[in-house]
This record gives C-alpha cells, structure tokens and sequence, in this order.
C-alpha cells in the first residue's frame, strides 16, 4: 500500500493584498517541504481564517501533506491540487516497481487524458509536439530533468492551464475524458484493447487518489456499461497452414544476410510456441539435443525469461530490451518445451555452423547484442511479400510473428495433446487457453463423435442392457 508522504518543514507567510480592477484580492502563501503554496480569497477574513488553521496545525506539530499542501488532518481537498502535479507524482511513485511497458502504457494514457483536459493549445505550438512533451519527458521519470528548454516551455504552459483534481468531480468532464481514450486522432474508435489498457491506467490514478486523500471516491463509471467488447481469440485466417509455413521459413533461410540465424528463430517460434521476446533470451545451453544418430529425434529447451523491446527511455538500463522474468511467473521460474525433431535437426546444424558456445545467445544480433525486433518483423515481411499470392499477403494469415506461436499451439491441440500439458508448454493457463484457441480446434469431430456413439446408446433394448 503506498504511504502518505508527510513533511513537518512548512513555513507560513503574511497575507498578501492585491488590487484588482473591481476589487482587491488576498493571498496566503505557504510552503511544506521547501515546495511552496498559494491560495487566493476574496476578503480578507477567509485568508486569514485559512492562514490561521495552518498556523494552528503547525504549533500543534501537526504533519503536513506533501501533495496537497494541507494538515495531514484535512479531509480530501481535490481543489488545491493540479491534475498535472499529481499525474506527475503518480508517475515517479510508480516508475520504480512497474516493467518498463506498463511505463510506456502509462505515459501514453496520462498524455492522452492531460490534452483532452487541456481547453486550448499553447500559442504557437502544434498539438504533437504538444503530446511528444508530454508522454516523451513529462511522464518519464528517467527523462524529465533533462528535458530541453522548449520541451521545459510546453510543459509549464501545460501545467498552468490544466485544471485541478476538482474536475473529476464532474461527471460531463469524465465522460468526455472516456470519449477521448476511446477515439483515434482521426476520429475513428479506437481498439477494444487500447481502450481497456486506458481505462485500467486511469482507474489505478483515481485509487492513488483516493489513497492520497485527494479524492472520496473513484469517478470512473462502474459496470459493463462503460467497457468495450474485445475479443481476445485468435482468428483462425492467421493460422498458416504447412505449405505457407515451409514457403516462408525457406525463403528466410535463403536471405543473404542473417538468413540461417532469422531462419532458426522462426523455425524455434513455429515448433516450440515460445513468444519471440522469450526467444531473444534463450542460450546455447538451454537447449538439450540429441546426437544425430540417436533414434529418438526429441529435444527440450528450457524457457527461463524474456527480454521485450520497449526502447531504452522506458527501461531502468537505458537499453531498449528490459530483462524480465517468464509472463505471470516468479522471476525465478522457468518452463520446459519440448524440442520437435525439425526443430533439433535445424538447431543442431546451426549451433555447428555459427560455432556458437553454451553460453552465448542462440538469436543474437549481428554485433553480438539482442536480436532486434525491427531486424526480424522486416525480414518476415519481406518473405510475405515474395512467397504468398497477393490475395494472401494482404490477409491476416502469418501477417505477424505471433501468428508462428499461434499456429504451433493450435497445431497442438488438434494433435489431441491435452490442453493442461499445451497450456503448460505455452506458459499460460488452461482457461486463456480455451478462451484464444477453442474455436480453431478441427480435425476431431469424426473421433469424437464415434466414442460418444460407443458409449451412449439406449434406443434398442440390448444397448441399455
């Protein structure tokens, strides 16, 4: 549970009086852990009625909200915070426990709620640039610090304009703030998914708020109401079938540069159904092959991490792969796969070839480092074009590299392995796996249905007996 963060440093000062045209204003100014404060009343017994209440916390040796600005004591007081300060403490509280991706979600979500809060642009300035400041620097705690001056510019406009936390007390402005994350800049509506990944980002902002004491309750629409459809199985024309799949792995094969390299990582996803950021992990030594003139052909790798792309601003390392454990594993875990005989054969002959050791990467890059993902999605693309009809190169089918794991894990199933071994190979559970897969298993119905006719026959008196 995140703590409130409190200082007992604060420091109050004289009410200040401004002249208005029409009539004087009054300032109390204030500071709680060197970050000073200001609030503006319209007559001088409300400043100094407030003003007071600080004092009187203060030699009570009360702690003072760092947030806020306000006694500890206080209740939720969403009008004397700006969205912008929180949006961007929320931000460093989490950026130490959370994978460099759900950084990446996160900025991404925050910029869009903040420009649809936002009721102009900055004179001058663009709206990318605009939302380039913001998800690039603002929500990069890593970045922030060193932001260029224009960026440092944009930014403070930003957050001067924005309103306070009160906003989320009004419901037309939620709406409005949904209707954005669920729509495109051209206007279209944007992905099920997307949508899903924006609401879950902002409904963890208004917990924080909640916990914080900004806000009494999450403003966000509760019920199915509020949520977008979204189908998470597999389209079956993604599948390849065995002719498309040799096609495009010789073909790969056959590339002059880093063909036989991008032809094994390929050959690893179709057979073993690992996903490619586990792919771009794995070592020589994970892999135990048989000898060539052993009679059984099956190896086993074993899958101990992965290591996604998600571009060095995001990761702790400033590398642009962050090193992670196995997806909804301990850190610790590993898996093991069993090892097709195509998939030994194809192995073993490149381990030879390349002269690789045990401990090195078995998909590394040309200068040694992670295989990048732009190397091996360009590659794929490029077999696509040159081996499948026109009509099959613009559908779905093998169109993304996931598509290999797909194919390897309905192949499985279809093969009649049983689900809980397949869910354990593809290191997710039984229940996603039925949930993505279940409507592509074919092949079985004629089997099927000959033992359910075997064991349930009541119509003649014999059969029942």
């Amino acid at each position: 549970m995140i703590t409130m963060e409190i200082s007992y440093d604060v420091r109050v000062w004289q009410i200040e009086t401004r002249q208005g045209q029409q009539r004087d204003s009054y300032g109390v100014h204030w500071s709680v852990a060197g970050r000073r404060r200001g609030r503006t009343f319209q007559t001088y017994a409300l400043a100094d009625g407030f003003r007071a209440e600080l004092l009187t916390a203060t030699h009570r040796g009360d702690p003072f909200d760092v947030l806020t600005g306000l006694p500890a004591t206080h209740g939720p007081r969403a009008s004397m915070v700006g969205w912008c300060d929180f949006a961007l403490q929320f931000v460093d509280c989490q950026w130490p426990r959370v994978s460099a991706n759900h950084r990446r979600n996160t900025a991404r979500t925050l910029m869009i709620v903040t420009t649809a809060l936002l009721t102009r642009d900055p004179p001058g300035v663009g709206q990318r640039r605009v939302r380039i400041a913001l998800q690039e620097w603002a929500f990069n705690t890593g970045r922030r610090d060193s932001a260029p001056d224009d960026v440092v510019a944009v930014l403070g406009w930003v957050r001067r304009h924005t309103p306070t936390m009160e906003v989320w007390n009004d419901p037309a402005a939620v709406e409005d703030v949904l209707l954005v994350l669920g729509t495109l800049l051209d206007g279209t509506p944007a992905a099920a998914s997307s949508v899903q990944r924006h609401r879950r980002v902002l409904n963890l902002v208004m917990r924080y708020a909640i916990r914080r004491r900004v806000l009494l309750e999450n403003p966000l629409p509760r019920g199915r109401g509020g949520k977008s459809k979204r189908s998470i199985a597999v389209d079956r024309r993604c599948l390849l079938n065995p002719r498309q799949a040799a096609g495009l792995l010789d073909r790969v094969r056959r590339r002059p540069r880093g063909g036989a390299r991008l032809h094994a990582f390929f050959t690893t996803l179709y057979y073993a159904g690992i996903r490619p950021e586990e792919a771009v992990a794995l070592r020589v030594s994970d892999f135990v092959l048989p000898q060539s003139e052993e009679d059984d052909q099956w190896g086993e790798v074993t899958v101990h991490g992965a290591e996604p792309e998600v571009g060095r601003q995001w990761t702790q390392t400033g590398t642009a792969h962050e090193q992670r454990g196995l997806k909804g594993r301990d850190e610790r875990e590993t898996r093991c796969v069993p090892c097709h005989p195509a998939l030994t054969r194809v192995l073993r002959d490149y381990v030879a070839a390349q002269a690789l050791r045990p401990e090195d990467r078995l998909f590394a890059g040309e200068r040694g480092g992670v295989l990048a993902g732009s190397v091996y999605r360009r590659a794929w693309r490029q077999a696509r074009q040159e081996v499948l009809p026109p009509h099959v190169c613009t559908s779905p089918t093998g169109k993304r590299i996931y598509d290999l794991r797909h194919t390897c894990l309905t192949t499985w199933l279809n093969s009649g392995v049983p689900p809980a071994q397949v869910a354990e190979w593809a290191g997710t559970s039984v229940a996603m796996l039925f949930a993505v897969y279940a409507h592509c298993i074919s092949g079985q119905t004629k089997e099927l249905q000959r033992r359910i006719e075997a064991a349930w026959d009541i119509t003649s008196p014999d059969a029942a007996a």
